[in-house]
């Protein structure tokens, strides 16, 4: 049977797990950063699981399971991702970075078949990978060892992962502070890296200690405004979930606990999901 969000969350193993995983996202994003801009806020993360779906769900000898872009449009506005506007100047950006691409040089418009790039989905894989070894590492299962033998499940297991977050609420309408970062360019990065640096130890106290100091460094590292990230900052730390141990700037920043565990739930939330897509493609494979 596949974990549930709350035994994932529960787990004593579940805070080292996610911050291992956190790491391995981390990574992606400092190897292919045009690739993970895709991803910068959730609604573009949504926005990019939905392509991927279409991608993969394609039959090459039916053309109305093709994917355009008007078949795109009508499953991010069905599932109310975002607006026609924004779904259509996702995908010119997607076709302009070369993430995803055109099936044929001829064509027309919104019927113009695309897929997803052979290097897109080379990344993407990364993803699936890092969250099939956070699993394996709090229940000891062996699901990344199965889909590492069987890498063809790929076009199986992501469209029933993008079914689930499109139909969770935890992932889609989390708590507040989680939902304050969301919305920020590269918004999950910033939160992998806070919760990355967490000691473990730590992770009972009301102020949790965390690895950054400098929100300048913490900008630059991540391509971001300054100003921009700083008045996200200020924002959160207005509800109480961020401050620094001493001076702002000289000392180290902590997180509360409540949005400790907000962004737990939310990680918690996402693994089930996975598992539960894993295990209608490999049952009992995450079984120890």
């Amino acid at each position: 049977m596949p974990l549930s969000a709350e035994e994932i969350a529960s787990h004593p193993a579940a805070l080292r797990s996610v911050q291992e995983q956190s790491r391995a996202l981390i990574h992606v994003y400092e190897t292919s950063p045009r690739l993970a801009a895709v991803f910068a806020t959730q609604q573009r993360w949504l926005l990019g699981h939905v392509g991927l779906a279409l991608h993969f769900r394609r039959d090459p000898n039916d053309r109305r399971t093709e994917m355009t872009l008007a078949r795109f449009i009508e499953v991010v506005r069905r599932n109310s991702v975002a607006s026609r506007n924004t779904a259509e100047a996702f995908v010119k950006e997607m076709l302009h970075y070369n993430i995803a691409e055109y099936v044929s040089a001829s064509g027309d418009g919104r019927a113009h078949p695309l897929r997803v790039t052979e290097a897109t989905i080379e990344t993407f894989t990364n993803w699936i990978y890092a969250h099939l070894r956070t699993l394996d590492r709090i229940d000891g299962g062996t699901r990344l060892a199965a889909f590492l033998e069987r890498p063809g499940m790929l076009a199986k297991l992501q469209p029933l992962i993008c079914d689930g977050l499109l139909a969770s609420g935890p992932v889609r309408e989390p708590e507040q502070t989680f939902s304050l970062f969301i919305w920020l360019n590269n918004g999950g990065i910033v939160m992998d890296w806070l919760m990355a640096g967490i000691d473990p130890d730590d992770a009972s106290l009301d102020r949790i200690p965390t690895s950054v100091i400098s929100i300048g460094e913490f900008a630059h590292w991540l391509k971001l405004s300054r100003t921009h990230l700083a008045r996200k900052l200020h924002d959160a730390e207005a509800l109480g979930s961020i401050g620094w141990v001493g001076q702002r700037g000289h000392s180290v920043m902590w997180v509360s606990r409540q949005f400790f565990e907000e962004y737990m739930a939310v990680q918690a939330a996402k693994l089930a999901i996975v598992d539960a897509a894993f295990d209608a493609c490999f049952p009992a494979a995450g079984e120890s």
